[in-house]
């Protein structure tokens, strides 16, 4: 039970008490006291008027008075204008914090019943993975968790965009400028390679735009299943399949199922088809297929090129009846940058218009762009940051800020390799998840690798602290892994702070859920961990000659520990034992 609904509780036991009334749930109002006034929680009493039939600070007091009177958690209360601010018992929060630490599945909520698909990702495979994509798979990722810590069903689903006019720019590049050239001839992991293709056939077409004529050429080629265009077709894609594997891998992505547009544009065409019989769809003199959304207030849509070649928003139809239709969605998230804004709101619409109930359990996570101080980055012109160079800048910014601090004395070498690879990871996941998705942010790769502050290595730095007391107590025989938690343990008003914050989270994950905002949850981890060093900095714990004390603190703090785990572990991020 939170301390609302108990309040809540304690409070229609006192208006029923004292006016002989029961009062509906709707009417009893407890949120957290504001912070200048004194008090855990506040009670609002105006909707009780009615039933009191008495002023504002007359009904206060009287509500007040029988819950000081008849419940031991309450310790006291005051009155201002009509608000009636409760202090909970030390008693009050010793048992709550009993139970929380207790239960091994504190912050995971029950099964709502809902299945929710997340598709996040969806690279082309005509580029390697940049910092854009960086933040797109960490939110989809972090957000992924949340829901299924929010008791939410989650498949996680990726889209590869592994066919069209983009990648035949890169094919096309290949044959014209690389002399038969491979990832292994060059020594270069396969998706930079296939990007340097990219890029040189921006050279191309600055050089030549007639170039295009050809890969419209090779395109159509392709959907007619030309022999030749299909095999490079294929081999590329092998290259840079193959690098995106080792960026996954070292970001910690992983998929339930990925798709690719080769397999989906087809029931694309298939749904404009059938909207063409229903009238939804017209047909331009062409051949090309279009959607007119003039009369919603948007524009013509192109569905199909005159030459009956498939756009992006073609498959992303024929992908979102296939996966309602194959796993029975209760909703379908889309992680995709603010640019395609547009994009989602046409989806939606034409979807509706085709006849599709759920179209309305769509959601597109708009998230805003990642940029550098230099400005933003463009593909074609290799100015972005690469994804594996940015992951070994971290890995190196990490290994140069713990060598520096020198605490790493007797630790082995392949320790210390895995412990700078969490920091650097822990640093880049944190930076990057603690702004709100729907933000711009400017990404700085040495603040945030700081110890102190907002950070990753922050947060890292104070479980590794903890984990250090923890140890301590164990080697002295102090701290039994079974040892539980004794509600009647004194506990200063620090102590009760701590409780109260760890109690927050499974409200934190609920919220973040309902938001789609890692952020939340982020902020939560890093409001946590700087509550516990100002704790630290003030409480003896190990040299505490209070027996009962010690051990309450102990088992306070490994709590905490353990709920920093949780809430990093949503995010992605790992957490050391030592630093």
């Amino acid at each position: 039970m939170t301390p609302e609904s108990f309040l809540s509780a304690a409070a229609a036991q006192a208006v029923e008490a004292l006016y002989g009334v029961r009062p509906d749930a709707a009417l009893l109002q407890v949120q957290p006291t504001r912070k200048e006034f004194e008090g855990d929680f506040t009670l609002v009493v105006f909707p009780l008027l009615k039933i009191s039939h008495a002023a504002p600070d007359a009904t206060a007091q009287a509500i007040g008075g029988y819950l000081a009177g008849h419940c031991p958690e309450i310790a006291s209360f005051n009155v201002v204008k009509g608000f009636l601010n409760i202090c909970l018992s030390s008693l009050y929060w010793g048992e709550l914090f009993a139970g929380v630490a207790a239960d091994a599945s504190f912050g995971q909520l029950p099964s709502t019943g809902r299945k929710v698909m997340v598709e996040f990702s969806s690279p082309n495979t005509n580029k390697p993975l940049h910092l854009g994509h960086i933040r797109n798979n960490l939110l989809g990722a972090s957000v992924s968790n949340i829901l299924a810590a929010a008791g939410n069903e989650v498949i996680k689903v990726t889209l590869v965009n592994d066919r069209g006019v983009h990648i035949c720019k890169s094919m096309y590049a290949w044959l014209k400028r690389f002399n038969g050239a491979t990832p292994e001839s060059t020594g270069k992991k396969g998706d930079h390679f296939v990007g340097d293709c990219y890029v040189e056939f921006a050279r191309m077409e600055k050089e030549d735009p007639s170039v295009m004529e050809e890969v419209h050429e090779m395109l159509v080629k392709w959907e007619e299943g030309d022999p030749e265009v299909r095999a490079l077709w294929e081999k590329m894609n092998g290259w840079v399949f193959d690098g995106f594997d080792q960026t996954y891998k070292a970001l910690g992505i992983s998929f339930d199922k990925t798709y690719y547009e080769h397999d989906t544009y087809l029931l694309g065409k298939e749904l404009v088809r059938q909207g063409l019989e229903k009238g939804v769809f017209v047909q331009d003199p062409d051949g090309s297929v279009w959607c007119d959304l003039t009369a919603d207030g948007l524009d013509r849509k192109l569905l199909l090129r005159s030459d009956g070649t498939s756009v992006y928003i073609t498959q992303d139809l024929g992908t979102a009846e296939r996966r309602f239709a194959e796993y029975r969605l209760d909703s379908h998230i889309y992680v995709v940058g603010d640019e395609q804004n547009y994009h989602f709101q046409v989806l939606k619409l034409i979807l509706a218009k085709l006849g599709f109930a759920w179209a309305d359990q769509i959601y597109h996570l708009s998230y805003g762009m990642v940029e550098l101080p230099e400005g933003k980055m463009k593909s074609r012109e290799g100015t972005v940051v690469d994804a594996d160079d940015l992951i070994e800048k971290m890995y190196e910014e990490a290994r140069a800020m713990s060598e520096e601090s020198g605490k790493l004395e007797g630790v082995g070498e392949d320790e210390k390799e895995r412990l700078f690879r969490m920091i650097g990871l822990g640093a880049l996941k944190y930076f990057i998840i603690k702004v709100d998705p729907r933000k711009k942010m400017l990404f700085n790769p040495k603040e945030s690798i700081d110890f102190n502050g907002n950070t990753g290595p922050f947060i890292q730095y104070t479980h590794a602290r903890i984990c250090s007391i923890l140890r301590k107590a164990k080697e002295q025989g102090i701290l039994s892994d079974d040892a539980a938690f004794d509600p009647a343990t004194p506990l200063s008003a620090k102590e009760i702070r701590l409780i109260q914050l760890i109690n927050t989270y499974p409200q934190k994950v609920a919220e973040a859920a309902d938001a789609l905002s890692p952020a939340l949850v982020a902020n939560f981890a890093y409001d946590l961990a700087k509550e516990f060093n100002q704790y630290y900095h003030e409480t003896q714990i190990l040299r505490e000659s209070d027996a009962k004390l010690r051990q309450g603190r102990l088992i306070l703090i490994a709590t905490l520990a353990s709920v920093l785990v949780k809430a990093c572990a949503l995010l992605g991020i790992e957490l050391p034992d030592r630093m």
